[in-house]
């Protein structure tokens, strides 16, 4: 079928500025595949793993996509710096400062609870990029600094573009909008229709820009967020809400409703960023099968998820399932003393 939705439409509806190395890989997982192949002696299913983890932009990631647009919408609006909030070992904001960096705006990163591996991890990279760092003890703080923040850069004439956790707006939902159309013609090639896209889902725009893109291009994938903390319909309005708005902007326009979002909430784990043992044998078990590494706080959960879901007796011999994988490694390092059996 030939996608409703391109590159060149969204790029028309938003400005974009190339930060992401792209396609990333579309690679096959077979040792994997054959690790959760059932005990009767049948195959699994086929298993594919979308490599956003290598984006580039200081270790990549899933948010470079975003930021494509977010920064594309902050050099168009004549801005002079972006300020971001998240965890202390946010993923978004270490790639919203490389991404700054990379353009020659100065980022500001006002992070938050729960803050682990000072010095270590993205926290590193923050530094290393020239990031402006700002530690807080809480939600409510972070968010009045924000807001003062960028009142203070206004006054000074350096006016601020302000992305909110994740770079969840229909404008960064943008970027995963076009990843469905970048899957899609990886997937054409190999003529390979998908029962189950999975991904760690947390702030909405990844699943929303998937939904809004896969209504797009007229492709009926399951779409499975796999959610990283315990949240239910709450988060499934978000993300409904957020795909209807990204498919409006992107042009062909659709309504998404809370049905209309899969939501896999059973491997969160009782609270963000908390290791669960879920997590550690499916991070393990990719490392050992296949040599890719997940990061504890996204993508081992959502793996997990991926993981229960075939050992469930979901899909069969004759599926395909793509994971794809939204980056976040140098957070292994932070969790050292959590995740290690040596230390």
């Amino acid at each position: 079928m030939t996608p409703i939705l391109t590159v060149e439409q969204l790029e028309a509806r938003a400005p974009r500025v190339p930060l992401a190395h792209l396609p990333t890989p579309l690679d096959e997982a077979p040792r994997l595949a054959a690790a959760l192949a059932p005990d009767n002696g049948q195959r699994g299913p086929r298993i594919l793993i979308k490599r956003d983890d290598l984006t580039g932009l200081a270790f990549g990631g899933n948010k470079t996509r975003k930021l494509e647009y977010l920064i594309g919408a902050a050099l168009h609006e004549r801005c002079k710096a972006v300020i971001t909030t998240g965890a202390a070992q946010s993923n978004h904001a270490r790639q919203t400062a490389a991404a700054a960096a990379k353009v020659g705006l100065e980022a500001y990163l006002v992070l938050r609870p729960p803050i682990e591996g000072l010095g270590q991890g993205n926290l590193l990279i923050d530094e290393l990029v020239g990031a402006h760092v700002i530690l807080c003890a809480s939600r409510d703080e972070a968010s009045a600094r924000i807001q003062s923040l960028a009142e203070e850069l206004r006054d000074a004439g350096r006016p601020a573009y302000v992305i909110p956790v994740g770079g969840s707006t229909p404008v960064g939902a943008l970027g995963y909008a076009q990843c469905v159309v970048e899957l899609q013609e990886q997937l054409a090639e190999r003529g390979v229709e998908p029962a189950g896209v999975y991904f760690a889902s947390s702030s909405a725009g990844t699943q929303a820009g998937m939904l809004a893109g896969a209504r797009g291009c007229g492709v009926a994938w399951s779409i499975w967020g796999v959610a990283v903390e315990p949240n239910g319909d709450e988060f499934r309005r978000e993300i409904a809400e957020l795909a209807t708005q990204t498919a409006s902007l992107a042009g062909p326009g659709a309504r998404f409703e809370v049905a209309d979002v899969l939501l896999e909430t059973g491997f969160a784990g009782p609270a963000y960023g908390v290791y669960t043992p879920e997590a550690d044998a499916a991070l393990r078990l990719l490392a050992r099968t296949e040599a890719i590494l997940l990061d504890p706080v996204y993508t081992a959960k959502a793996m997990a998820g991926l993981i229960g879901h075939i050992r469930a007796g979901r899909y069969g011999p004759d599926d395909t399932v793509v994971f794809i994988h939204t980056g976040g490694t140098p957070a292994l390092f932070a969790y050292a003393d959590q995740i290690s059996r040596t230390r």
